[in-house]
């Protein structure tokens, strides 16, 4: 009697999450078509329907369901197995699927991929770009291995490695008249424009303003750091960019003036995050020690942070 394929388990959970051939195929990064012939091989050789096909989306079947439950547990195995082995090995090797949030990934990951491929050159890395719930969900549900996001992270359960240090800086339109290290009181008198909701960024930014009683303006806001620091050059406001991604995106935008706080100034920590239980602590610690010694070099204006 011929058995399901880890691959054909893989396409039909990821199908069974995203309810389209699509967007299943896309967070594998197969084609379509391949998807969709794994899934009608699973069929096959299960000898029942799984899903209901429609023009718009996908809806799992009876069975479909119940095969999606029992894959869940059979991949999670499989996977913790894999886990196991490399940790047995001691060394950062093997399929690592990482999550890192928006406002890190762009500015850190140009620093810290080089070295990892030269320190860790069996090292299978795969990197997913989301929000910190969206992530830190993943990551509960064992579809991440490790999560790059600012600290603490905003859920039980998960353990964490502090990375780095990194100050908040005022990008404001350089005829605003802000001058030399500023106190943060300067924010009651700003319109702080801020990212959108879900956006941990955004959260920090307003932290910052209830401080000293400063209220954000509630009429902008903006999907990415990009966007927001050309809205400032627009005229619309200032906002509070980290350390890593001002030479970034200040580059980009005409008509910009940074200034930075006096001390103690405003900032946030980066970190990883992972289940308590994973096998692979050693190796998250590896990874942590890799990512400060890249942060170290490559971006001398944040603070490198040892648990």
């Amino acid at each position: 009697m011929s058995r399901p394929t880890v691959a054909q388990l893989r396409a039909f959970l990821a199908l069974a999450e995203h309810l389209h051939f699509r967007d299943a195929a896309a967070a594998l990064r197969m084609s379509q078509p391949a998807l969709s012939g794994a899934v009608a091989a699973l069929e096959e050789t299960l000898g029942a329907q799984l899903v209901e096909r429609t023009t718009r989306k996908v809806l799992l079947t009876p069975a479909g369901e119940r095969v999606a439950r029992r894959a869940e547990a059979v991949i999670a195995e499989i996977d913790r197995m894999v886990d196991e082995v490399h940790a047995v090995k001691g060394v950062l090797a093997g399929p690592l699927r990482v999550g890192v949030i928006p406002t890190v990934a762009p500015y850190l990951l140009p620093a810290v991929l080089p070295r990892l491929a030269a320190d860790f050159p069996e090292l299978e890395l795969s990197v997913h770009e989301e929000q910190t719930e969206q992530i830190t969900a993943e990551l509960l549900a064992g579809r991440l291995d490790v999560v790059l996001l600012a600290l603490p992270v905003p859920a039980p359960g998960v353990a964490e490695l502090p990375l780095y240090d990194e100050d908040f800086v005022l990008v404001a339109p350089a005829g605003a008249g802000l001058a030399g290290p500023l106190d943060r009181d300067v924010l009651n008198d700003l319109d702080v424009i801020l990212l959108n909701e879900g956006h941990c960024l955004r959260d920090q930014a307003l932290d910052v303003c209830r401080q000293v009683g400063a209220r954000a303006a509630a009429a902008t806001y903006a999907t990415s750091l990009a966007t927001l620091v050309q809205l400032v050059s627009g005229g619309l406001g200032v906002t509070l960019v980290p350390e890593t991604a001002l030479g970034v995106e200040t580059r980009r935008a005409p008509g910009l003036a940074a200034h930075r706080f006096t001390a103690p100034a405003p900032y946030r920590r980066i970190g990883l995050g992972f289940r308590p239980s994973s096998p692979r602590a050693r190796e998250f610690e590896l990874l942590a020690g890799a990512v400060r010694e890249a942060v170290a070099a490559e971006i001398p204006d944040v603070r490198p942070v040892r648990s």
